[in-house]
């Protein structure tokens, strides 16, 4: 049987030992800053960009994964005898899912599923990783998008940001309520829906945010289990612990992964950002 190679992009920021174990490959987006283009988490990585960030007084912009770059390992791919299922972010975040399309359209009658995750960060990375190992376990290119297709339901994100200046600057939000938010200093609570950034709810306080975001997820789960949980953040370790602390004791996960905001990401959302995805399985 054709082995699939499982493709995603540098948004999710999977930790290097996940992508060593389960084979991924991840492309890089762009960023652009002052005159000079990074690809993200290859020629910067999240530690650096954010202390660079914090001290910037200019903001980086961001680009799609280009349609050369997927040629490339398309290519390189299929040479090798692989099926290959790329699990890319949101095309209301990114053109990157267009990239793809567009080099998938040059190699006409190969084994190539391109998948609009609709997903962002970790919640991408839970449905890129459950792909990967159905995989690994043997599954072919239907079996892995049909997988795709099945968990997207039951993967939900929320995070929380310092200041709504990033988001409104990238077009991410709008106005009225960068405004809102600037004039009460309140936390805004966000969630991805249908491919989208999308406000959920402002409280008072960094502290209230936190907590929120964990009842929120308590409610998405209504009890079920098993679940997977990942906490990740922008320059906000020591939040980012305690928040991890708090979702292992409210949902005993099966399996728990921390890591970074990746700088395209952190880009558009900024310092202290905090977030909490999860999988039912």
């Amino acid at each position: 049987m054709q082995k699939v190679a499982i493709i995603t992009d540098s948004s999710a920021y999977l930790p290097q030992e996940i992508i060593d174990e389960l084979d991924i490959h991840v492309v890089p987006l762009m960023l652009h800053w002052d005159d000079q283009s990074f690809r993200d988490g290859v020629d910067i990585q999240a530690e650096a960009f954010y202390a660079r960030l914090d001290k910037s007084a200019t903001i980086p912009t961001t680009s799609q994964t280009t349609i050369n770059t997927f040629d490339e390992l398309f290519g390189k791919l299929l040479e090798e005898d692989y099926a290959i299922c790329a699990i890319l972010i949101s095309s209301e975040i990114s053109g990157t899912v267009h990239s793809a399309y567009k080099a998938q359209a040059n190699f006409t009658g190969k084994p190539i599923e391109v998948i609009d995750s609709r997903l962002v960060s970790m919640a991408l990375g839970f449905m890129v990783m459950a792909v990967a190992r159905s995989a690994k376990a043997g599954a072919n290119l239907a079996e892995c998008k049909a997988l795709a297709e099945e968990i997207h339901p039951k993967i939900g994100v929320y995070f929380t940001v310092d200041t709504l200046k990033y988001l409104n600057k990238g077009g991410r939000i709008n106005t009225a309520k960068r405004v809102m938010g600037s004039a009460l200093n309140i936390k805004p609570i966000m969630e991805i829906r249908d491919g989208k950034i999308e406000l959920v709810e402002s409280v008072r306080s960094r502290k209230k945010a936190v907590r929120r975001m964990l009842e929120l997820v308590e409610q998405d789960l209504a009890g079920r289990s098993p679940v997977r949980i990942s906490t990740f953040h922008a320059a906000a370790e020591k939040d980012n612990q305690a928040l991890m602390a708090e979702a292992v004791k409210l949902f005993n996960p099966v399996e728990t992964v921390t890591t970074f905001v990746s700088p395209v990401v952190g880009a558009h959302t900024g310092p202290g950002t905090l977030s909490i995805a999860y999988m039912l399985d």
